[in-house]
C-alpha cells in the first residue's frame, strides 16, 4: 500500500475508534477531511512539534472543530506531545482531548479555539492579517523573518454562519494572500442534506469577495488535484484563497454521505467493516503502522530544521538590525515597554469635565505611538469611539493606495462579529495587542468571539463607548441594560467603566497587562468631572473608597457615570448631617480577587449598601442591600432628562438612603462580604 493511502486509512480508522471509546464525538468529519489534513500536514504546512509556539510556523485552524478528532489524530502521528493514552482519553475530565479544539488549554498545536461554527475561519482571518502587518513592520531585504501561511479548513456549517462571511468579506478586500481555505462540502448538517435550506452558490459569493476559488471534485481520494490546488493557491498572492473540496462524510462507514456518522460513534461492526475495507485488522484497536509514524516523523523533522534556519536567520537579522530584533523578542515575552505607565495621562479635580470616551482617545494618542504591539480599529464607529489616534496609518492593501500592511488601524466596516473573532486571531498570533471598538450595546453582536476570547485566554481590548441612557436621543434600541450584566457573568474577562480620566487611565494600565484575559472598556458619551481622590493605581483594587466621611451611616458605590451622582447624592446627605461613604467600583471582578480584609475594609460591617449604576441592577444584590438603575429599557430624549426619568438624580437617591438607613436602623445589616 502507497504510503500516502496507508496514511489516509490509519487517519480514517483511528479517528472512529477514538470516538467509540469515549462513546461520543463525530467521526464523519475525520474520516471525509483525511486526505486533506494528510495533504496539508504532509506537504505544506512547516511547523516544529518541539516547539508548537515557533513564531514562524505555519498557521492551522479547524473550522469544524466538531471534527477535532481529525486534529488530534494529525497532531499525535506528527509527534506533538499528544500520546495515544491522550487520544484514548478523548472527551473525559482534564484530558489534553477535549470536545473541541480548545486554545491555551494545554493541548499543543492549538492555535485558536474553535466549535462554535464560522469562528474559526474569521479567527483565521486574523492571524493572517497579524502575519501580513508583522512581515511589513519586521522584515528587511533578505531577511523574510515573518513568513508563513495560515491554512483552514470549514465545512457547510461555517459557511452558513454569518461571522464568517463578514470575516471573509474584510479578508478579500484586504487582499490577504496567505490565507488559504478549503471547504470541506459534503452537503451534510445535522438535519440531513444541505439541500434543505443551504443551496448558494459558495463559489460564486467568495469570488464576489474578492477571493480566489478553485474546486476539487474529489476530495475522497484525489490526492494530486488537492496538492495541485493548494499549490495553486500559493501562487496567488494578491488573494485568499478558498478550495472548495467534494468530500463524503464518514467515507467508508456503512452510512457514509448520511447524517448518521456525524455526531454519533459509528458502533463496533461498522468500525470493522472500515478497518477489513481499508486493508486494516478489524481486531486492533488504535493501530498506527510504524510505516506511518516514520513517514510523519520526517515530516516533523523537516519542520524541526525549517526553525533551525529560522533561528540562524534572526541571529544574522539581530546582528543587523538589533533595535527591530529585541522590539520583536520584547514583543513575544508579552512585556510591555518600561515606560508605559509614565505616558499615561492623570487629572486634577480642577480639570473640565470631559466624556470618558475622549478621555479614552487621549490615552489611545499617549500610548500608541510607543506601543508598536497596538492593533484594532472600529466597526465603522471611529468618529463615534474616538480610537483613532494622530498619525495613525490604516491596515490596507498597499494597492488601494489607502494605507499599507504597516498600518495599524483597521477599517473592520460593520462587522462587529467578525471584529471580535479577528482580534482572537490576531492576539493568538502573537507580538500584538488588539483592540476592536463599537457602541457598548452592540457588543451583543459580538459576543459568540468575545466569549471565545475570554475562554482561550486572549489579550484583546474592547472599547465600548455610548455605554448607558447617557447617549441620550438614539433611544433604547442603542442604550444598553442587561449589557453589562451579560458581561458580568461571563467568566475570565475584566469590564471596567471608569468614572473619570484617572480611572480610564488606569484601566488602560491594567487591561495592557492583563495577558490572560481580555478587557472590556466601558465609556461615556457624555461629559464627566474629575473627582477628588481617584487613581491610576486605585483601579488594581476593582473598588476603591473615593471620599469618605467618619462613621458613616451609608455607603454609595456606583460606576462610571454614575460615582459622580454618588458624590453628589453623599453632599446632599451630609447637608441634612447624614455621613456616607462613596465607593468607586470601576471593575468587579478586580475587587473580586481582593483578599476578604481588603473588602471588609471597602464594605464596612453594619454599614448598609447602596448601589447605582445606570444599567440592569441585575447582580448588584451581591454587595448592595438596596440597589438604583434601571430594570425597563431606556427611551429616547436629552440624556439629563432621561436621568431624572429614571430617578438616577442625587434628591430620588438620597431619599432611598434615608429609608434605607431607617430599615436598618434597630437591626444589623447583613454582611455581604462574608460567604460560605
Amino acid at each position: 500500500m502507497a504510503t500516502d493511502t496507508l496514511a489516509i486509512n490509519t487517519i480514517r480508522t483511528l479517528a472512529p475508534d477514538v470516538v467509540q471509546k469515549a462513546n461520543s464525538g463525530h467521526p464523519g468529519a475525520p474520516m471525509g477531511c483525511a486526505p486533506m489534513a494528510h495533504v496539508l500536514f504532509s506537504r505544506f504546512i512547516s511547523a516544529n512539534p518541539q516547539n508548537p509556539h515557533w513564531i514562524n510556523r505555519d498557521r492551522f485552524v479547524l473550522s469544524n472543530g466538531h471534527g477535532c478528532v481529525l486534529q488530534y489524530v494529525m497532531l499525535h502521528l506528527l509527534g506533538y506531545d499528544l500520546s495515544m493514552e491522550d487520544l484514548q482519553s478523548f472527551r473525559q475530565v482534564g484530558s489534553k482531548t477535549p470536545g473541541h479544539p480548545e486554545a491555551n488549554h494545554g493541548t499543543p498545536g492549538i492555535e485558536v479555539t474553535t466549535g462554535p461554527l464560522g469562528q474559526g475561519i474569521a479567527s483565521a482571518v486574523g492571524l493572517a492579517i497579524a502575519e501580513a502587518h508583522l512581515a511589513a513592520e519586521f522584515n528587511q531585504p533578505g531577511f523574510d523573518l515573518v513568513d508563513n501561511y495560515t491554512y483552514c479548513i470549514l465545512g457547510d456549517g461555517c459557511m452558513q454562519e454569518g461571522v464568517q462571511a463578514e470575516a471573509a468579506s474584510l479578508a478579500g478586500h484586504l487582499q490577504l494572500g496567505k490565507l488559504i481555505a478549503l471547504y470541506d462540502d459534503n452537503h451534510i448538517q445535522i438535519d440531513g442534506d444541505t439541500a434543505l435550506g443551504f443551496t448558494e452558490n459558495v463559489r460564486l459569493r467568495y469570488e464576489s469577495y474578492g477571493w480566489h476559488v478553485q474546486f476539487v471534485e474529489n476530495g475522497d481520494s484525489d490526492i494530486a488535484a488537492l496538492t495541485n490546488a493548494i499549490e495553486a493557491a500559493k501562487k496567488v498572492t494578491d488573494k485568499p484563497s478558498l478550495i472548495q473540496v467534494r468530500t463524503t462524510i464518514g467515507y467508508g462507514s456503512k452510512n457514509e454521505g448520511e447524517e448518521k456518522v456525524h455526531g454519533a460513534p459509528l458502533g463496533e461492526p461498522d468500525i470493522a467493516q472500515v478497518k477489513t475495507k481499508f486493508g486494516f485488522s478489524p481486531d486492533q484497536k488504535f493501530n498506527v503502522p510504524q510505516q506511518v509514524y516514520d513517514f510523519y516523523g520526517k515530516v516533523a523533522a523537516k519542520g524541526k530544521d525549517a526553525e533551525a534556519q529560522w533561528n540562524q536567520l534572526f541571529d544574522r537579522y539581530a546582528a543587523q538590525f538589533p533595535q527591530l530584533a529585541a522590539d520583536f523578542k520584547r514583543r513575544l515575552a508579552k512585556k510591555l515597554p518600561d515606560n508605559i505607565k509614565d505616558l499615561l495621562p492623570t487629572y486634577k479635580p480642577s480639570d473640565p469635565p470631559v466624556a470618558t470616551r475622549k478621555l479614552s482617545e487621549t490615552v489611545l494618542n499617549k500610548i500608541a505611538p510607543q506601543l508598536p504591539e497596538l492593533i484594532g480599529g472600529s466597526a465603522d464607529l471611529t468618529g463615534s469611539n474616538l480610537t483613532r489616534w494622530k498619525g495613525a496609518e490604516d491596515f490596507q492593501p498597499p494597492s488601494t493606495k489607502l494605507g499599507s500592511y504597516k498600518g495599524r488601524y483597521i477599517r473592520f466596516g460593520v462587522r462587529e462579529h467578525a471584529m471580535a473573532a479577528i482580534c482572537n486571531g490576531i492576539s493568538a498570533y502573537g507580538a500584538l495587542i488588539p483592540f476592536g471598538a463599537t457602541f457598548f450595546n452592540f457588543i451583543s453582536y459580538a459576543l459568540g468571539a468575545v466569549r471565545l476570547s475570554a475562554l482561550s485566554k486572549h489579550h484583546v481590548l474592547y472599547i465600548m463607548t455610548h455605554d448607558s441612557i447617557g447617549l441620550g436621543e438614539d433611544g433604547p434600541t442603542h442604550q444598553p441594560i442587561e449589557t453589562l450584566a451579560c458581561m458580568r457573568a461571563m467568566p475570565n474577562i475584566l469590564n471596567f467603566r471608569p468614572a473619570d480620566g484617572n480611572e480610564v487611565s488606569g484601566s488602560y494600565l491594567v487591561s495592557l497587562e492583563a495577558h490572560d484575559r481580555p478587557s472590556v472598556l466601558i465609556l461615556t458619551r457624555q461629559n464627566l468631572p474629575q473627582l477628588a481622590g481617584s487613581s491610576i493605581e486605585a483601579v488594581r483594587k476593582g473598588a476603591y473608597v473615593l471620599e469618605d466621611a467618619p462613621n458613616p451611616s451609608v455607603i454609595l458605590v456606583a460606576t462610571g457615570s454614575e460615582v459622580s451622582l454618588a458624590v453628589d447624592t453623599a453632599a446632599q446627605l451630609a447637608s441634612e448631617n447624614i455621613a456616607a461613604r462613596v465607593v468607586s467600583m470601576p471593575c468587579w471582578e478586580l475587587f473580586e480577587e481582593q483578599s476578604v480584609e481588603y473588602q471588609q475594609s471597602v464594605f464596612l460591617d453594619g454599614v448598609p449598601v447602596v448601589s447605582i449604576e445606570a444599567m440592569s441592577t441585575f447582580g448588584w444584590q451581591k454587595w448592595a442591600h438596596l440597589t438604583c438603575g434601571i430594570d425597563t429599557f431606556g427611551a429616547s430624549g436629552p440624556y439629563k432628562d432621561l436621568y431624572k426619568k429614571f430617578g438616577l438624580v442625587p434628591d430620588v437617591i438620597a431619599a432611598k438612603a434615608k429609608k434605607l438607613i431607617a430599615f436598618y436602623k434597630d437591626r444589623k445589616p447583613e454582611n455581604k462580604i462574608q460567604r460560605i
